[in-house]
C-alpha cells in the first residue's frame, strides 16, 4: 500500500513561470542622463529658432549635453532596450547638431527620457505624500537665500551668480517642469552652476522640497479652482491614480489634454495637496513602501533583526497580495520584484554596508513604482483578457491534467478500473471546493501571503521527497518481469478497504492546488474588464486540455509496461529536483530559510533553479540521492526478475 501511494503522489507538478528580465543597474548614471534630457527638452528653444542659432552659449551647452546623454547611455549596463536607447540618443544629438525645430527636439528628448526610465527604473515618486511644511522649512533655510522667499530668484545670494539661479515663479518655465524633474535637480545639482546636490538629505526631504518649489508659479486661487475640478470631475481624478502620475506630469502636458486654465488649476491643487492622488493608506504597495522605509530606518540604527522582519513584511504583507494581479499583467516584472525583495533580505542578513541596503531599497521603490503603473486602473481589452485567461488556465490545467492522467494510467496498467471512480470523484470535488474557496476569499476571509508561500513551500518539498521515492521505485520495476512479480504478490491487496478513498484524497489535494492558483489569477483578470475575452480564453483552454487529455490517455494504453515505468521514473526524478528547488525558494520568500545569493548560478524557474546557495545545495543533494537510489533499484529489480 505504501508504494502504491508513493506512485500515485507523482502527480504534483510545477508551473511555467514568466521569463526573467535583466536586472536594472544602479540608477545614478541613468538619472543624470534623464536630467540632461529634461534640461534639453525645456532649454533648447532658447538656443535655436527657425534653424538659426539665437544664443551661441546656450546652443553650445545643448550640443555638449547631447553628447553627454549619448555617452552616458552607452556606458550603462546592458539591457534588452539599451541598443534602441543608444540609437535614439545618437539621433537626438544629430538633430541638435542640425539645428532642428525646438518642438521636434523637445518631443524626441521627452520620448527618450521616458524610454530611459522604463529600461533603468528610478523612484518616480515618494513612498508617502510629502510633508510640505518640512519642504517649506528646508527651502527657507537652504534655498531662499538665492532663489528668493517667493521663488523669484531675488535672494541676497543671487547677486553676481552666473548663470543666475532659476526663478521658480516663472510661469513659462514652470509649465515645462515636472516635480520629478525638480527632484532630480535637487538630488544631483546642476553642473556649471551654483546649484549643489542635496543628496545628503533623506529622499523624503528632497521630495518635499520638489513639491514645495513646484507650487510657486501657481496661485492659491488656482488651487481652490483645482480642488473643485478634482472633486467634481472623475476624468481628472482618473488621470492621476498615483503619486507617480502627479510627479511625472508637466503642466504643459496636462494642458494639451484638458486645456491651459484647468491644467494650471489642477497642478496648483495637486502640488499643494499631493495626498489627494496618493493610494489609500491601506493599499498593498503603500504598505510595502512603508515597511521598506521602516526596515531601512531600523538597519541604520543597527537593529538587523527588526530590519529583516520589516523587509519580510514588505513582501508578505505589502507585495504578495498583489502578485496575482501583477502576474496577469506583467509576469516578468513580478519576478524582478521578487528577486529584489530576496536580495534586500540577503543584504540585511549578511550585514551589508548601509549604502548597499539603501541602494536595494531605492531599487525596490523604483520597481514598486513600475508595478503601480502596471496595476493602475484601466479597461482591459478583450484580446489581452483572452490571452491572459487562455495562458493561465492552460498552464495550471496541464499540471492538474498530468496528475489525473498519471493516476488513471497507473490504474489501467494495474487492471483495476473499479477504482477510477474515486479518482474522478476527487478532481470533481476539487473543482467544487475551488469555487467555494473563491466565494470565501471574496466575501468572508483574506488569505495571507505567508500562508500561500508556506503552503507552496512545504507542499513542493513533500511532493519532491515523495517523487524521489517513487522515481527510484519505478526505476526498479522498469523490467517487465519485476513488475509482474510485484503485481502478483502485492497489488491485489493494495486497493482493498480504505485505500480507494485515499485515491480520492490524493486526486482532490493535488488538483485543488492548481484550481486555487487559477482562481487567484482569474479574479485579477476579471477585475480589469474584457469579460468576453476572458470567457473565450477560458473555453479555448478547456478545449485544448480536452484534446491533450485524450492524446495522453490513448498513448498510455499503447505504451509497454517496461517502457512506461522507465520513462515515468525519469520524469519523476526530474520533477523531484525541480520541486525541491521551488520549495526551498518559497520558504525563503516566507522567511523560513536564510538566503545566500550566488553569482555563478543562473535563475531558471522552469527547472526550479534559483541563484541561492541553499536551493542549489538541496537540488544537488536530491540528484545524489537519485543516482544512488537508481543504482540500487536497478540491482534489486534485476535480482527480482531473475528470481521470478
Amino acid at each position: 500500500m505504501r508504494r502504491l501511494l508513493q506512485l500515485l503522489f507523482l502527480t504534483l507538478v510545477l508551473g511555467a513561470p514568466a521569463p526573467v528580465q535583466a536586472q536594472a543597474p544602479a540608477a545614478s548614471e541613468a538619472q543624470v542622463a534623464w536630467r540632461l534630457l529634461d534640461y534639453v527638452s525645456v532649454d533648447y528653444a532658447g538656443a535655436v529658432a527657425n534653424g538659426q542659432i539665437v544664443n551661441p552659449a546656450e546652443y553650445g551647452e545643448m550640443t555638449e549635453f547631447a553628447g553627454q546623454i549619448r555617452t552616458r547611455i552607452d556606458a550603462l549596463p546592458a539591457t534588452a532596450g539599451k541598443a534602441a536607447l543608444v540609437r535614439d540618443a545618437a539621433a537626438l544629438e544629430a538633430r541638435i547638431r542640425d539645428k532642428a525645430a525646438p518642438k521636434a527636439v523637445a518631443a524626441q528628448a521627452k520620448t527618450l527620457a521616458a524610454a530611459l526610465l522604463a529600461a533603468y527604473p528610478s523612484p518616480l515618486a515618494p513612498s508617502f505624500p510629502p510633508d510640505l511644511a518640512r519642504g517649506q522649512a528646508l527651502y527657507q533655510e537652504q534655498c531662499a537665500v538665492c532663489h528668493g522667499v517667493t521663488g523669484r530668484a531675488d535672494g541676497e545670494g543671487a547677486q553676481g551668480l552666473d548663470p543666475a539661479p532659476i526663478a521658480f515663479a516663472g510661469v513659462e518655465r514652470a509649465r515645462q517642469r515636472s516635480v520629478f524633474g525638480l527632484y532630480q535637480v535637487i538630488d544631483q545639482g546642476l553642473d556649471g552652476t551654483a546649484m549643489a546636490s542635496f543628496a545628503h538629505l533623506p529622499a523624503e526631504d528632497r521630495w518635499a522640497l520638489a513639491f514645495y518649489v513646484g507650487r510657486f508659479a501657481f496661485t492659491e486661487a488656482e488651487a481652490a479652482e483645482g480642488q473643485r475640478l478634482w472633486e467634481s470631475d472623475p476624468a481628472i481624478r482618473a488621470a492621476f491614480p498615483t503619486l507617480a502620475a502627479v510627479t511625472q506630469t508637466t503642466p504643459a502636458d496636462l494642458a494639451s489634454r484638458i486645456g491651459e486654465t484647468k491644467a494650471r488649476a489642477v497642478t496648483a491643487y495637486l502640488r499643494r495637496h499631493p495626498e489627494a492622488a496618493s493610494p489609500a493608506s491601506g493599499g498593498a504597495l503603500t504598505l510595502a513602501r512603508t515597511r521598506l522605509t521602516e526596515s531601512l530606518t531600523a538597519y541604520r540604527a543597527g537593529d538587523r533583526k527588526q530590519a529583516a522582519d520589516l523587509a519580510l513584511s514588505a513582501y508578505l504583507d505589502g507585495f504578495e497580495p498583489v502578485e496575482p494581479a501583477l502576474g496577469a499583467r506583467d509576469g516578468a516584472l513580478l519576478r524582478r520584484v521578487e528577486t529584489a525583495m530576496t536580495g534586500l533580505r540577503a543584504a540585511i542578513g549578511r550585514g551589508a554596508p548601509t549604502s548597499e541596503v539603501e541602494a536595494q531599497v531605492e531599487r525596490l521603490n523604483a520597481l514598486l513604482d513600475t508595478a503601480e503603473r502596471a496595476l493602475a486602473p484601466q479597461k482591459a481589452d478583450n484580446v489581452a483578457s483572452f490571452a491572459g485567461a487562455f495562458t493561465i488556465l492552460l498552464r495550471e490545467g496541464l499540471e492538474a491534467l498530468l496528475i489525473v492522467v498519471a493516476m488513471i494510467a497507473f490504474l489501467r496498467k494495474a487492471e483495476r478500473p473499479e477504482a477510477l471512480r474515486y479518482v474522478h470523484g476527487g478532481w470533481i470535488a476539487a473543482l467544487a471546493a475551488g469555487g467555494a474557496t473563491w466565494a470565501a476569499a471574496t466575501f468572508l476571509i483574506a488569505i495571507s501571503g505567508a500562508s500561500r508561500e508556506l503552503t507552496e513551500g512545504f507542499g513542493s518539498l513533500l511532493a519532491g521527497a515523495v517523487l524521489v521515492s517513487v522515481g527510484i521505485w519505478m526505476h526498479g520495476k522498469s523490467h517487465a518481469d519485476a513488475w509482474q512479480t510485484y503485481i502478483r504478490d502485492k497489488l491485489s491487496r493494495a486497493l482493498s478497504g480504505r485505500s480507494a478513498w485515499l485515491l480520492f484524497l490524493l486526486a482532490f489535494v493535488v488538483v485543488y492546488r492548481e484550481v486555487f492558483e487559477t482562481i487567484l489569477f482569474y479574479a485579477a483578470i476579471w477585475s480589469q474588464g474584457g469579460h468576453l475575452g476572458m470567457l473565450a480564453g477560458a473555453l479555448s483552454a478547456v478545449a485544448v486540455l480536452a484534446v491533450v487529455a485524450w492524446a495522453l490517455l490513448t498513448y498510455s494504453k499503447r505504451l509497454p509496461i517496461g517502457r512506461f515505468f522507465s520513462l515515468s521514473s525519469i520524469l519523476m526524478a526530474v520533477l523531484s529536483v525541480v520541486l525541491v528547488g521551488k520549495g526551498v525558494a518559497a520558504l525563503q520568500e516566507a522567511g523560513w530559510i536564510d538566503v545566500h545569493p550566488v553569482a555563478w548560478s543562473p535563475r531558471i524557474e522552469i527547472l526550479g533553479l534559483y541563484p541561492t546557495l541553499e536551493g542549489v545545495l538541496v537540488q544537488l543533494l536530491t540528484v545524489l540521492v537519485l543516482v544512488v537510489g537508481f543504482l540500487r533499484a536497478s540491482r534489486s529489480g534485476a535480482k527480482a526478475a531473475a528470481a521470478g
